[in-house]
């Protein structure tokens, strides 16, 4: 059986978390609130509904993604160039600045600790490539031209 994405996991942890709360919390919430009397005019009563609302909204939101992240397993990943997983090192050829990125799902990308989406303008231009490549992409401070120093994929990074 191939290997789940670490993405995976979470996104099923995160709807086994919100099915619990919908199923043993708000209804809990609910009654307490019925139990205050008139509904229609009762702040606890539609704050529940709310939730509850939200929380069907999100678990449909989830699971439509973890249908779309069904398709991708650990060997669906490339080797030896730029995909999911990746740490990767590069040099800024203008400026001589360097940095290091790890290339994720959206759902886990997190820029201010190098976790950069792969939909990301930087993401795109890295994917698929390999170390010694020089990428182009569109930020906000303008145009910019990276080389590849190095390439950890998830399969060398175990």
């Amino acid at each position: 059986m191939p290997k789940k994405l670490p993405v995976v996991e979470r996104i099923q942890e995160q709807i086994t978390e919100f099915q619990r709360e919908l199923s043993v919390d708000i209804p809990r919430q609910l009654e307490e609130a019925r139990a205050h009397g008139d509904l229609s005019e009762n702040a606890e009563y539609e704050a529940a509904k709310d939730r509850q609302g939200l929380i069907q909204a999100r678990i449909g939101h989830l699971s439509e993604r973890l249908a779309n992240l069904s398709h991708y397993n650990l060997s669906s990943v490339p080797h030896g160039v730029v995909g999911y997983g990746s740490m990767v090192w590069v040099e800024d050829c203008d400026s001589g600045e360097r940095a290091n990125y790890e290339v994720v799902f959206p759902e886990e990308a997190d820029p201010a600790e190098g976790r950069i989406s792969l939909v990301s303008p930087l993401g795109q231009a890295l994917l698929k490539h390999s170390e010694g490549d020089e990428v182009y992409f569109d930020a906000p401070s303008g145009r910019r031209n990276l080389e590849i120093v190095s390439v950890k994929t998830i399969h060398e990074r175990g």
